[in-house]
């Protein structure tokens, strides 16, 4: 591919907008980590995020980084109303979409007004149609966001145990929980689903049964710095595409502390990196807006452990272990249909149990309810034990 499009860059970088700030717990400063997925913290919320659940908390969990080490997350937990099922009610672990690096940016502190309230109240209603079929809703902040440490944005083991561990830590925090649990997820998220459908789940006491990807990110993430480069005489790209530079070089240098971002770039582009740091999507726009950078990198950068590093997080190389089905927006400009079409076809090479469906008028937002009827029928049908249908050819 010698020429990288904006819209292939846009469709891997995910920006779904950046949220409000702020976590409180019951328990004040939290312990050092002990097991993964022991609860440390939990709180009722103090506003309604899901019209249908009898009870809402905010919780902080112990998890796992990238590299194996101890760490402390934040997340809500959301019970239905409906009495538990025989074994427990299902568990929906919500992967949410790229809302900034900053600890401004965790969800579980969106308020009314908050800075994208609109998304945040736009999966919410999707959600609570969750917790009216008679799932929990848990929903992880991922690493990093709203708690110590830096987020590794798009790192696929930390989002992977992120999600896992929340379903852990909330089943102590009421009663009826059950075993079974599904990874979905939109955008960032969807890409998060995916590394947990391919992680070894094999807990006692817990089943992931499935994964549900809406329009999955990070499909040819790689391509971002010789994007930058190659099209660094083309002033209206490179501003269109700066804002969501610093989220991604913050996310692999999280991960691995040798990506240092201020060395990779140029002097005149680090506004937008200094704005990353403190606030999310809007604030990085600003900054961009304002920033008139000849260039983007340094001359001379070297880029390979960046670039090397994102192709390691790219999802296509994954061998998924439980039945996975993606749902895209036709009319997706962030995530395309054409790339996620390649896509599928990567992950069916390794792993044929993978549904696709596409749906019709639907952009980038508009999926997440248009395909709700879809991922419920699918994960209603696994728990009935059912084989869902297959979209890989020769399956």
């Amino acid at each position: 591919m010698n020429r990288l499009s904006l819209t292939a860059l846009l469709a891997a970088l995910l920006v779904v907008g950046p949220v409000a700030s702020g976590c409180s717990t019951s328990t004040g400063d939290a312990p050092e980590p002990a097991g993964r997925g022991t609860l440390v913290s939990s709180a009722p919320l103090d506003h309604r995020r899901l019209p249908s659940a009898q009870g809402e908390w905010l919780i902080t969990y112990t998890s796992e980084d990238a590299h194996g080490r101890p760490i402390t997350v934040s997340g809500t937990v959301s019970i239905p109303a409906s009495p538990p099922p025989p074994g427990g009610w299902p568990v929906i672990s919500w992967a949410h979409g790229t809302t900034g690096t900053a600890d401004a940016c965790a969800p579980s502190a969106d308020r009314p007004g908050g800075p994208v309230h609109s998304y945040v109240s736009l999966t919410d209603q999707t959600l609570d149609r969750w917790a009216a079929a008679g799932y929990v809703v848990v929903q992880t902040d991922y690493e990093g966001l709203g708690t110590p440490g830096e987020h590794p944005y798009l790192n696929g083991r930390s989002a992977a145990n992120s999600l896992a561990d929340i379903v852990r830590a909330a089943r102590h925090v009421a009663p009826g929980v059950g075993a079974d649990w599904f990874a979905v997820g939109h955008s960032q998220g969807g890409h998060a689903a995916l590394f947990a459908a391919a992680q070894d789940q094999s807990t006692p006491g817990l089943s992931l049964r499935g994964a549900v990807s809406i329009a999955p990110g990070g499909y040819q993430t790689s391509q971002t710095p010789a994007y930058f480069q190659q099209r660094a005489d083309d002033e209206h790209s490179v501003r269109a595409a700066l804002p969501f530079l610093p989220t991604m070089l913050i996310g692999a240098a999280a991960a691995d502390p040798g990506i240092v971002p201020e060395d990779l770039l140029d002097d005149e582009a680090r506004p937008v990196l200094d704005a990353a740091r403190r606030s999310c999507l809007d604030g990085i726009r600003e900054a961009a807006a304002a920033t008139h950078a000849d260039q983007v990198f340094r001359d001379g950068a070297d880029l390979a452990r960046l670039t090397a590093y994102l192709r390691s997080q790219e999802p296509e190389h994954l061998a998924l272990r439980v039945p996975t089905l993606v749902l895209q927006g036709a009319e997706d400009q962030l995530v395309s249909e054409p790339g996620t079409d390649v896509l599928v076809e990567r992950l069916c090479e390794r792993s044929p149990a993978i549904g696709y469906e596409v749906f019709p008028g639907a952009d980038h937002r508009q999926v997440i309810a248009a395909s709700h009827p879809a991922a419920q029928e699918f994960t209603a049908g696994l728990l009935a034990h059912s084989q869902p249908p297959t979209s890989c050819t020769g399956s």
